[in-house]
């Protein structure tokens, strides 16, 4: 039988790739406060925990990508996810720093391929007048994750311990895993598309993502081209902004604000819920600057990548507010600001590589966005105790508008669109 808008069901699958992904990475923080009781560990040894899974996940983020590339979406996707959720399990049983940063780093080298894939499975299932809003719905995951860790992870400290959290994270990977394997296919293997979606997707897809056969020497075209650079610094500058908020909320509301386990619970989800809102609105506003401003729908993403930077003002005043109810809209609008702009960041590395490409691009920057969040989080760790977090919040939304900045400055269209119409509700299309 066949169905109408099964690239819609495609994505979704994505996402809950991408909640159990950034689940097992947000698990740490949340348990934090009471792991690091526990097991004795200072803020400059938690510090090196966090690195730990950063610089792993970055050096390992090109690998995960050009393995994705060569293997295929759905085995390569399989593959790392099997593993991160083992890596995950395995945290349980950690008993001070060292073992603890030994299996983040695990965790780090196997998460790598969690987004890559996501942007892989997008590129192949939509044409390029929906792609910013298909990203903008599987980015959703990466927040989802980060939402449902705080009353997670509480229930399971006070139930059990913070073991349980980790082994409860694993197992859910591995359900997701199973899950893959048995629904995604590629849209030329997928039996109930229908023809008059198969025909809408890939006719609205750019030139060069309808080579059939694949290109050798991915790595130097990518290396060559312009674009590239201009993701990869922008990755750099950004990224620290989103593991911060991954790593230090739940702590920086025990410390700073003086909430205790169950407010922290209730509250740290907030900025990841608004996070949430940046990855659909982010999606949707690239369309529509398209329509209404009369832009290239490249042009229209660089837009929205400038609007959410702009938006990371707003933690940057935290140190000027007493409540910490205050302080936590604006660690919202943080969230919401960085996954807009994360979001458009995405948009623009689909456009600008190629099939064959965009996975081991999509790695490679990840690479470097995850390597200046490591550098960015040792030197947090380390000035934290000493001049607080307000300072840090500024330095974060100057990095991301300099980020936009350069993206509008350096990145260029690659070659023609194809003939887009403005987003109608095609068919299948989610309303």
């Amino acid at each position: 039988m066949k169905m109408k808008g099964i690239r819609w069901w495609m994505v979704s699958l994505v996402t809950a790739g991408l909640v159990v992904n950034y689940l097992a990475r947000n698990t740490l923080s949340v348990a934090a406060p009471t792991l690091m009781t526990d097991l004795s560990i200072s803020t400059e040894q938690y510090a090196k925990i966090v690195a730990s899974w950063q610089v792993c996940y970055a050096l390992m983020q090109p690998v995960a990508g050009w393995f994705i590339d060569f293997i295929g979406t759905k085995l390569g996707f399989a593959v790392f996810a099997m593993a991160w959720s083992l890596a995950c399990a395995g945290a349980a049983l950690a008993t001070g720093w060292q073992s603890m940063a030994f299996m983040r780093g695990l965790l780090g080298m196997t998460e790598a391929a969690g987004l890559p894939a996501g942007v892989k499975a997008t590129t192949e299932w939509f044409p390029a007048k929906e792609r910013s809003v298909a990203i903008g719905w599987f980015n959703i995951g990466s927040s989802l994750g980060a939402l449902l860790a705080p009353p997670l992870v509480v229930w399971a400290i006070l139930h059990s311990g913070w073991q349980l959290a980790f082994v409860i994270v694993g197992a859910s990977g591995i359900v997701w895993t199973l899950l893959w394997m048995l629904l995604y296919k590629h849209p030329r293997d997928q039996k109930r598309l229908s023809d008059e979606e198969r025909d809408y997707i890939l006719a609205g897809q750019e030139a060069h993502f309808k080579q059939d056969s694949r290109e050798k020497g991915a790595w130097k075209r990518i290396f060559k081209a312009r674009n590239f650079y201009a993701i990869a610094s922008a990755r750099i500058l950004s990224e620290p902004a989103w593991q911060t908020f991954n790593a230090w909320i739940p702590l920086y509301l025990m410390t700073e604000r003086h909430m205790n386990i169950k407010e922290v619970a209730m509250f740290a989800w907030l900025p990841f819920l608004a996070a949430d809102i940046g990855c659909v609105l982010g999606g949707y506003l690239s369309p529509l600057f398209h329509r209404y401003f009369k832009v290239s729908l490249f042009t229209s993403r660089k837009m929205v990548l400038v609007f959410g930077a702009s938006c990371m003002i707003g933690p940057a005043c935290i140190g000027l507010v007493e409540s910490p109810y205050t302080a936590i809209l604006l660690l919202c609008i943080g969230g919401f600001a960085h996954q807009t702009l994360s979001g458009a960041l995405y948009s623009i590395t689909s456009d600008s590589f190629s099939k064959d490409q965009v996975a081991t691009a999509t790695g490679m920057g990840g690479m470097c966005g995850y390597l200046g969040a490591a550098a960015f989080t040792l030197v947090f760790g380390i000035l934290v105790t000493q001049i607080g977090y307000s300072p840090l919040f500024v330095v974060l939304a100057a990095f991301d508008i300099v980020a936009a900045v350069l993206v509008w400055k350096v990145a260029r269209e690659v070659r023609g669109e194809p003939s887009v119409t403005p987003m109608a509700n095609p068919t299948g299309a989610l309303a």
